[in-house]
């Protein structure tokens, strides 16, 4: 046993595995695949930057408030932090215009809004994708002491499976709280059913401005490998970027001519969920799909597919 044990480690340590999610949120997989002995190189493709939400957005999150929705989803740690700072804003502004008389003060005027509250409760379901993501949900800058649910596998077809997601239908309403552009095979998904799908995205995702550099620097550093490099791809905006950088990575001259030129099927992605799974067998690409990208789920992908090679 201990002979297999010593093997799968030199084995592993011989690989590389690029970590490919935002700055942000790439420490904890670094940190727990170096303990195990990989070799990690950061290499972001995706920023995440704040986007000022608008007045027409404002009022999505005051009548969601108001309980005007049947479920609320957040889908990433920036989206529930963003999130919560606006809504918190918005429940001291209540307070401050509607003193200890709110109801009188909205029967006079309609436009004042008054938060469903009752009982100390949320205005609907509250939906975490990821732990990360709940525990931002459950910090102590929440409003009101509110129930995070969490789907079994944190992803778009995890959230279908949700009881609270599964019996919505037409005529219901559903706000997601992400980034643009993000979470289109549940809005899709929701949309046929008939259900009202309301999102505000609280940032959007840029190529970060020294990816080829990165890229390139890896690359001029790297000869040779005994093992086709890991990378980790969590979006599909995540994998046009690293498309891009690699296609002009092999473009680009060589500082010395033993730096490998790598193309797209020189590597092994680590890919998250179905969406993505099909863009890599679209591509002619090796991948091993992931249903969640919390770091033991990556480590154990790469144990397991290191055990059958």
């Amino acid at each position: 046993m201990s002979s297999d044990l010593d093997q799968l480690s030199a084995a592993l340590s011989s690989n590389i595995v690029i970590n490919t999610r935002p700055v942000e949120r790439a420490a904890p997989l670094t940190h727990l695949l170096q303990s195990a002995g990989l070799t990690v190189v950061d290499m972001p493709m995706l920023a995440l930057q704040p986007r000022a939400i608008t007045e027409q957005e404002v009022q999505v999150m005051k009548r969601w408030m108001a309980g005007d929705y049947q479920a609320l989803v957040i889908v990433s740690p920036t989206a529930a932090a963003s999130g919560l700072g606006v809504w918190q804003k918005l429940e001291q502004k209540v307070q401050e215009q509607t003193g200890s008389d709110s109801l009188a003060l909205q029967a006079q005027s309609p436009d004042v809004f008054v938060p469903n509250k009752a009982n100390n409760e949320a205005p609907s379901h509250i939906i975490a994708v990821g732990t990360a993501t709940a525990a931002v949900l459950q910090s102590d800058e929440r409003p009101i002491n509110y129930q995070v649910l969490q789907p079994m596998v944190a992803n778009n077809e995890g959230m279908l499976a949700m009881s609270e997601i599964e019996s919505l239908q037409k005529g219901d309403k559903l706000l997601v709280w992400r980034g643009l552009g993000g979470r289109r095979l549940l809005v899709d998904t929701l949309q046929a059913r008939g259900v009202h799908i309301d999102s505000i995205a609280w940032y959007e995702r840029v190529m970060p401005v020294d990816a080829q550099q990165s890229y390139q620097r890896w690359r001029e550093q790297t000869t040779f490998t005994t093992s086709k490099p890991i990378v980790l791809i969590s979006s599909g905006s995540a994998f046009e970027h690293w498309t891009s950088i690699v296609t002009q990575g092999r473009a680009a001259p060589c500082k010395s001519l033993v730096t490998k030129k790598f193309g797209l099927n020189d590597f092994t992605y680590i890919v998250l969920g179905e969406r993505l799974a099909n863009m890599l067998d679209d591509a002619k690409l090796d991948y091993w799909r992931v249903e969640d990208l919390a770091p033991e789920t990556i480590l154990s992908t790469i144990h397991s597919n290191h055990r059958t090679l």
